[in-house]
């Protein structure tokens, strides 16, 4: 029973709903009343061994239980624990009183051993779930799999229909959350004395539900119950009658029940197990929120931590503490506020019929009061007050696998603290510790650890900088167990794997892309395996589209490994061989393709551009050292200077050939006109020929698509805009379209322009209304440029004023300088 009969010899069963403040406030009452000899708590036995390490100065909640099987870490379970838990109050209480502790759940190894066999979750984690989220009766350890679609009851839903609330959420905490110890309401009001009424009326509450629904579909519930009572028996033996268990309160009514010792464990005979370690591991605020996943969570773990620790007023201490967040995102919030926020949820709660305000008659004050009744602040104090973000904090000496104590050790040495709010950290690799920073960032990742994730830098688009968007989850401690495997070092781990995944490799580009992992990482002894695979599947691989996806991942390597210091020479090699493959099989590959073909290539296209141009800013690349990647070289590569002009033979010969789709001939003219590779009048020759009536109005459309669309710059429309030539013969082209065509190349053209910035869109108007303005071949006679911004020739001491920034921004020396001023004379 829940409450200690007349006698005082038998048990006290404390059921609670988990991660309740209102069963924690509870519980405590409970105990320091029947101050019991021992407690135990629901929970896997193995966790008996943790129990001193939550009395650790290093332990703070949330954290949580993790058991993992010890050859497959990626089965695993938690059992969360904040500091509003019910068991966790219990925890701390006997530890403060040097009372022994004892977990009696079905032990991990047999659910974690039954998730495997029979495809169901072993629903050893304790409570009662969230209600309408079909797990009410347990909960399924976080990250386990659902389990059948049974149909599940859920007893807090049960009862509050009984009561007539249509939300089981606000009768919950109308009733046990809003109530403070001792029976009294978390304002004030005293209604009861004694502290294990509440639990004896839980508890005759559940025996009538229990009664009507049997295990409520909780199938591994007898055999999680038997254990329970098994451990039961034998802590009263141990301590005798006078113990204390807090247990969710769905199981209260069967451990009350009276069974022999044989028929418990003849449920429990021949159950499977596995061997599985334990330990404690930080836990955060989000992942106990319901829409983080965990069965047992709740909607708002801020506030129920605030109703747990707020002596007393907590609406006024809440809404000082919304006050304090709006401020510092420079809302303007005054004190009136808060005053005149704290009579409006009052208020509501009065008429709802609530004895304390509730999460609902806060936000609808908050949004009326400080908000001006728009939701803006709602989203801030929701992530900010009403989550949380809380991450736990366990002692140095728990348990953990060799490899998770290396990344301490480097979390310390680099100052990189785990944090449950996402930050952005820029580094610059010029510095010692910020490499170091990176190195540990790109190995974790290529381990599968994402703590942290690269992010487009906003203030530099140098090489030398990172940026990296930050965030520790509790799951990735089961990512760390499982990347145990590789090695017991963050180092050895990333080499390890490196090494296997390029042994096992099937594509060019996943090589290609561990070839630029490796490097980021900083991992040479992986490099030359990687190095050997990468030779091999380029020799192999045949496919043009294959060789021009995994260049520009190839080229990023080498510069990459320029700016870390890495030696890349055969990194290089093999990259300008692959080019030049991709020079040879790229034109026969762009005949015949239909528009899908032709828009996957043009992005190829573009990547071998991109490509192209980083390796020809190597003019005189080192020669490479002697080594085991040497013998993969069949001759002298080619110099960068050379590939530029090889590429740019290639791009003409796309240009010109009237077999290739449209969209890359434009695409091509394009990039022959920004490398100043056409000759004077090339562009207007071409685009003439493009738009001729001869061509296809859908091939006309493509070729203008590629040369004024979609490209990295988008300054497709800037071009037109300052030359008159090539919108003239656009302007042509476009009104001697057919009536019968026009609808096929409108959408294209749709797509081209509507890149175009409004400002752009608008000038191209502005000029296509006034009409095509007369252009002239002799300089002595300069065009009427009447257009807005146009002047009727060059003024040249402007332009002479901005030589001296152009030089600095295109890196150029004296010379160059020259050059620029000859060009501006």
């Amino acid at each position: 029973m829940s409450g200690r009969p007349a006698d005082g010899h038998r048990p006290v069963l404390l059921g609670v709903r988990h991660h309740g403040p209102g069963s924690a406030r509870a519980v405590r009452a409970a105990l320091e009343r029947c101050a019991p000899a021992a407690v135990l708590i629901e929970g896997p036995s193995e966790a008996d061994a943790l129990v001193p390490l939550a009395a650790r100065d290093g332990m703070r909640p949330p954290v949580a239980l993790l058991a993992h099987v010890e050859d497959d870490p990626g089965r695993a379970a938690f059992w969360p624990l904040a500091e509003f838990s019910p068991e966790w109050v219990a925890l701390r209480w006997a530890l403060e009183h040097d009372v022994p502790v004892r977990f009696i759940d079905l032990p991990a190894a047999h659910s974690l051993a039954m998730t495997q066999d029979d495809g169901t979750p072993g629903e050893e984690t304790p409570g009662e779930g969230t209600p309408g989220e079909g797990t009410p009766g347990e909960d399924t350890p976080d990250g386990a799999a659902p389990g059948p679609a049974d149909v599940r009851v859920d007893p807090i839903r049960a009862l509050a229909e009984t009561a007539g609330y249509d939300d089981p959420e606000r009768w919950w905490e109308d009733v046990i959350e809003h109530r403070g110890a001792g029976g009294t309401t978390t304002g004030g009001a005293h209604t009861e004395t004694d502290p294990l009424a509440p639990f004896t009326a839980l508890a005759e509450a559940m025996a009538a539900l229990r009664e009507a629904y049997g295990d409520g579909g909780h199938h591994h519930d007898p055999l999680r119950e038997a254990h329970m009572r098994l451990r039961l028996r034998a802590a009263r033996k141990e301590f005798g009658d006078d113990v204390a268990v807090v247990c969710g309160a769905w199981h209260v009514p069967a451990l009350a029940h009276r069974t022999t010792v044989a028929a418990d464990r003849q449920l429990l005979k021949g159950l499977p197990k596995a061997k599985v370690a334990m330990t404690w591991v930080p836990w955060t605020h989000q992942r106990l929120s319901r829409h983080s996943g965990y069965g047992a969570g709740i909607a708002s773990p801020g506030w129920y931590g605030h109703l747990f620790s707020a002596p007393d007023r907590p609406v006024e201490r809440w809404l000082t503490k919304v006050a304090g967040v709006l401020r510092e995102e420079d809302y303007a919030v005054s004190s009136a506020h808060v005053i005149e926020a704290v009579r409006l949820a009052e208020g509501l709660a009065t008429v709802r019929g609530r004895p304390l305000a509730g999460l609902t008659e806060l936000d609808d004050a908050i949004r009326a009061v400080m908000g001006d009744g728009t939701d803006a602040p709602s989203s801030l104090i929701h992530d900010r007050l009403v989550v949380g973000e809380v991450l736990g904090q366990v002692p140095d000496d728990a348990p953990a696998v060799p490899l998770q104590r290396d990344l301490t050790r480097s979390q310390r040495t680099l100052r990189l603290k785990p944090e449950a709010l996402e930050r952005e950290r820029e580094l610059d690799l010029r510095k010692d510790t910020d490499a170091a920073r990176s190195r540990l960032l790109h190995r974790l990742r290529l381990l599968g650890i994402p703590w942290g994730e690269p992010a487009h830098s906003r203030g530099s688009t140098g090489t030398f900088r990172e940026t990296w968007r930050l965030r520790w989850e509790p799951e990735l401690a089961v990512r760390v167990a499982e990347a145990g495997i590789w090695g017991t070092t963050v180092h050895a781990a990333a080499t390890a794997k490196a090494t296997t995944e390029a042994i096992g490799a099937t594509s060019l580009a996943e090589v290609t892309a561990l070839a630029e992992h490796c490097l980021l990482a900083e991992l040479p002894d992986a490099l030359p395996v990687v190095m050997r695979a990468l030779a091999d599947r380029a020799a192999l691989d045949t496919d043009v589209g294959h060789l021009a996806q995994a260049l520009p991942a190839l080229v990023r390597s080498v510069r990459y490994g320029d700016v870390r210091g890495t030696d890349a020479t055969a990194l290089r090699d093999v990259a300008t061989g692959l080019a030049e493959r991709v020079f040879v099989g790229l034109p026969p590959a762009c005949l015949g393709l239909d528009a899908d073909g032709a828009a996957d290539l043009r992005g190829h296209l573009d990547a071998t551009h991109r490509a192209v141009a980083l390796l020809a800013q190597e003019e005189n690349p080192p020669q490479p050292p002697a080594g085991p990647h040497t013998a993969h070289r069949t001759g002298p590569p080619a110099r960068p200077a050379d590939l530029r002009t090889r590429w740019a033979t290639v791009l003409r010969s796309l240009s010109e050939r009237d077999t290739v789709p449209g969209l890359l001939r434009g695409r091509a003219t394009r990039l022959l006109l920004d490398e100043g590779a056409l000759a004077d009048g090339g562009a207007e020759r071409l685009m003439g020929l493009a738009l001729s009536p001869g061509t296809a109005p859908t091939d006309a459309a493509g070729w203008i698509e590629g040369f004024l669309g979609g490209g990295d710059s988008g300054d497709g429309g800037m071009l037109l805009v300052h030359d008159a030539r090539l919108l003239a013969l656009l302007d042509g082209w476009l009104t001697g379209v057919p009536d019968t065509a026009f609808t096929d190349v409108l959408p294209l053209l749709r797509r081209t322009f509507a890149a175009y910035e409004a400002g752009v869109r608008r000038t191209l108007g502005e000029l296509v209304r006034r009409g095509p303005t007369t252009t002239a071949a002799d300089p002595a006679h300069p065009a009427d440029t009447d257009a807005p911004g146009f002047g009727p020739g060059l003024d040249r001491d402007r332009a002479a004023a901005v030589l001296p920034t152009l030089r600095l921004l295109l890196g150029l020396g004296q010379h160059g300088f020259d050059d620029l001023t000859e060009v501006a004379s």
